[in-house]
């Protein structure tokens, strides 16, 4: 169990860099609002991570 939490944890920790890299500062904001509100179970932060991830996308596609 602890090595899948690890490999989860570096599994997400790639793709927050990822995501800062690519989309910056604020696809860095729209992904921890999506993540805070998937844990909190609160649809509305995740609902607004969810779509400046999404309108971010369409931007650069």
């Amino acid at each position: 169990m602890p090595l899948a939490a690890l490999a989860l944890a570096a599994l997400a920790v790639g793709f927050e860099q990822l995501v800062q890299w690519k989309y910056g500062a604020m696809g860095i904001i729209a992904f921890v609002a999506l993540t805070v509100g998937f844990k909190a179970k609160s649809a509305a932060v995740g609902g607004i991570g969810a779509v400046v991830l999404v309108m971010l996308l369409a931007h650069s596609g």
